[in-house]
């Protein structure tokens, strides 16, 4: 794949057919610019379907996110939660309770993070994930350092990742909010699959690190190299095409 909407394409085509497989584990979902347009294609692909099917999706859904800022109201349109509303809830008709994302607006983020992985576990963890890939490596919000074995928790953003989503907040990094929580590392290797959706030239380095280096804590994503069932789905610009060498 060449750009980045054929690869929205494609994803999106994989995400719809997991959700007519009955019965499956529960999605696991992503947000930031990367995964707008695999949820836009998405819904177009969904209005397509027959109504039976469009019902079935609809019934069998369950998802949960990877993370969601601490301290936002699930309303803030800045917030994963609303973002999830606008780009899925909505346009599929679905019900919110079984989109799920951390209830991060809590006095407790931590047992607030305890309690959305034991959610998880006890629907048996995630069937396909849908991951991004930020420019430091981290994967969800797993900063570096970041072992195979961490689980959902709370988490203080680095800097150069509040820079990177500050577009959401009016471009100033110090409005993003310090922590997060997000599941961890263990929760997403034990994925049975993992769409790994990455585009972009400003991508293309630390996509290649991640693959080929030695999987290192200070490279998060470099765990990825571990699962028996990750699939890429980069555009050229992503693949580091046509670059000098």
């Amino acid at each position: 794949m060449n750009d980045a909407a054929a690869v929205a394409s494609e994803v999106a085509d994989l995400v719809l057919e997991e959700a007519l497989r009955q019965p499956r584990r529960p999605l696991g979902l992503a947000t930031g610019r990367t995964m707008e347009p695999v949820y836009a294609a998405l819904a177009r692909r969904f209005a397509q379907l027959p109504p039976r099917q469009a019902d079935r999706v609809r019934q069998g859904w369950l998802s949960y996110n990877l993370d969601e800022y601490v301290g936002l109201d699930p309303a803030d349109p800045r917030g994963f939660t609303a973002v999830m509303d606008r780009l899925l809830v909505r346009p599929l008709g679905l019900d919110p309770q079984r989109v799920r994302l951390p209830q991060a607006g809590t006095a407790d983020p931590a047992a607030a993070a305890r309690r959305y992985g034991a959610d998880l576990e006890r629907h048996g963890g995630i069937g396909v994930q849908l991951l991004g890939l930020g420019l430091n490596g981290h994967v969800a919000f797993n900063e570096p350092p970041s072992g195979p074995a961490t689980r959902c928790r709370c988490v203080r953003l680095r800097r150069s990742t509040r820079r990177q989503n500050a577009q959401d907040f009016g471009g100033d990094p110090d409005a993003v909010p310090e922590r997060a929580i997000t599941l961890g590392m263990a929760e997403i290797l034990a994925a049975e699959r993992i769409l790994l959706v990455v585009t972009g030239a400003a991508k293309a380095e630390v996509l290649r690190r991640a693959l080929e280096e030695p999987p290192t804590p200070e490279l998060p994503a470099s765990w990825l190299q571990r699962h028996p069932a990750l699939s890429l789905h980069a555009d050229a610009a992503a693949r580091g095409e046509g670059r000098r060498r």
